[in-house]
């Protein structure tokens, strides 16, 4: 299994050259040539039964690097909050692009074995199910919240009781700014009741935009710098209200840093 390079527990791109102009002029034009091909051999793998964790890793890294290639800049800081952590765990993060769908195995996997809760439509997509498939998901239809909760905290516990940590977006739909009243408490109400620690995350991934035709095929800007940040592992001991408090505070701190920063 295929790792990213962390100095000091800090991922940062290393552009060792300048992507070629017309990369730079249209980056979706030079970008999804090369994750088209990416998802389309991880399914044909998948397809044939042979796709584990670390292919899953390894092609999340490869999409990354091909970010990376039209002049996208990464930064990805807290993943030893997840290396050090001797349990699994339920990761809680905000829901910005297809990006952090995208990279996240590659960042997870390597430290901690992983899955998410997702749309159930993606067991469906062409192509891109049989990878999502392979990874055994849990899947929420969104039409439903009883059955949805339902199948969370079953799913969910089943999961985590065989040491598979659960990636949780709770706000009903990507969103470039964060809305605390569209981030429901379902992962703490998960991690609660498997009595595993919940780890916040906190995203900004707006370089990889939501389309305005095809959701997942939006604009590349490499200009938006693109942040991964794991906080510490947080055990609920009853105060689930409180849990929950911390997550949104730590993700819209993180996100205040970042459109403070000049990328």
């Amino acid at each position: 299994m295929n790792s990213l390079e962390y100095i000091d527990n800090i991922y940062n791109t290393q552009l060792i050259k300048q992507p070629h102009f017309t990369a730079r002029l249209c980056p979706a034009l030079f970008f999804y040539p090369k994750f088209s091909r990416i998802i389309w051999n991880s399914s044909k793998v998948a397809r044939q039964k042979k796709y584990g964790y670390a292919e899953w890793a390894n092609s999340s890294i490869d999409i990354m690097k091909a970010l990376e290639s039209v002049g996208v800049h990464l930064e990805i800081t807290g993943i030893e909050n997840l290396a050090n952590l001797d349990t699994p765990c339920v990761i809680i993060g905000n829901h910005m692009s297809m990006l952090e769908t995208m990279a996240l195995p590659g960042i997870v996997q390597p430290v901690k074995t992983v899955t998410f809760v997702v749309k159930e439509s993606l067991l469906t997509y062409p192509v891109f199910s049989h990878i999502m498939r392979s990874r055994n998901p849990i899947a929420v239809t969104r039409d439903n919240p009883r059955e949805d909760f339902k199948a969370v905290m079953e799913g969910g516990k089943e999961r985590l009781a065989n040491g598979i940590s659960i990636i949780v977006f709770p706000q009903t739909t990507r969103a470039k700014s964060f809305d605390p009243n569209e981030f429901n408490s379902i992962g703490i109400k998960l991690a609660q009741r498997a009595k595993v620690p919940v780890v916040p995350l906190a995203l900004k991934t707006d370089a990889w935009e939501n389309g305005l035709l095809f959701k997942d095929f939006g604009r590349i800007v490499p200009k938006r710098k693109v942040h991964f940040s794991f906080g510490v592992p947080i055990t609920i001991d009853g105060n689930a209200s409180g849990v929950h408090q911390q997550v949104i505070d730590f993700i819209e701190n993180r996100l205040e840093t970042w459109s403070e920063q000049k990328d």
